[in-house]
């Protein structure tokens, strides 16, 4: 699964509960309630771990245990931009790494597992799956191909608002 930031609800109990009751019955699993969550939130607080054990049945140990495991489940709100880098085989086939370097001269930053830059996150993603449109990157859970930095300011200005 890869993160979407489209969160709108702010947290309540009641929101949440709701969001999990909207779950077809066989989708009722940690992980599915847990990515159901952060589409409705945009995250997954902490005060949700007890809600969604509670509503499944299983420990709070077990709700953690997959939160913590997946990579694409926040616990911190969003900023208003999230970038996502391809860094896997394929897009390292077709320069990715050059790309990496220009963001981080570009933006400021180490691109480590995330970075942050101003209102803008940086994550390595391992496979967005644009392989064949290497190197890829992903900016709000749009899907950009054949990236150079200059595709990279432009694809993050859009989701800024900033006009070209």
């Amino acid at each position: 699964m890869v993160s979407d930031v489209v969160g709108q609800e702010p947290w309540s109990p009641e929101a949440a509960l709701r969001a999990l009751e909207a779950l077809p019955v066989e989708e009722r699993l940690i992980l599915p309630s847990l990515q159901r969550l952060q589409a409705t939130f945009g995250y997954v607080p902490d005060e949700a771990i007890g809600t969604v054990a509670e509503f499944l049945n299983v420990s709070r140990a077990e709700v953690v245990g997959v939160l913590t495991y997946y990579h694409d489940l926040r616990q911190t709100p969003p900023p208003a931009v999230v970038v996502q880098v391809c860094v896997a085989e394929a897009c390292q086939a077709q320069g990715v790494r050059d790309l990496v370097a220009d963001i981080e001269r570009e933006f400021g930053i180490a691109l480590e597992a995330e970075s942050h830059a101003g209102a803008v996150e940086f994550d390595k993603a391992y496979c967005l799956g644009d392989c064949a449109l290497g190197p890829a990157i992903m900016v709000n859970g749009r899907l950009i191909g054949r990236c150079d930095v200059e595709r990279v300011k432009a694809a993050v200005d859009a989701a800024q608002g900033v006009m070209p």
